[in-house]
């Protein structure tokens, strides 16, 4: 699978990925309009946000660990309420279980 960064600071990359020119969020956008496939995007923070922001999210995979941690960045502090259709669960020996879910139309 290709990979690309999204970065303020790099201008080159050293491995096998491509860094986002220009808007990392427009970049997306232009990447999504190409037949190229599904895009993932793993994690949370500024670029997460920027993503939900511009409505380019079609899926989400929430992973639910068997851990209490108290604290954390929150992902969806400032978003609108969004309702979401449940696509599949899958869960693991570990406890973990992978939602897997997508924005009702």
């Amino acid at each position: 699978m290709k990979k690309y960064v999204a970065s303020r600071t790099l201008t080159e990359t050293t491995w096998n990925a491509e860094l986002l020119k220009g808007d990392a969020v427009e970049a997306v956008r232009r990447l999504k309009e190409d037949d190229g496939g599904d895009l993932i995007k793993f994690g949370s923070g500024e670029f997460s946000q920027a993503l939900l922001d511009a409505k380019l999210v079609d899926e989400y995979h929430f992973w639910v660990f068997p851990v209490l941690v108290g604290s954390g960045e929150r992902l969806f502090d400032g978003q609108a309420m969004t309702h979401l259709e449940l696509l599949g669960t899958t869960t693991f020996k570990s406890g973990i279980v992978v939602h897997k879910l997508a924005p009702k139309a």
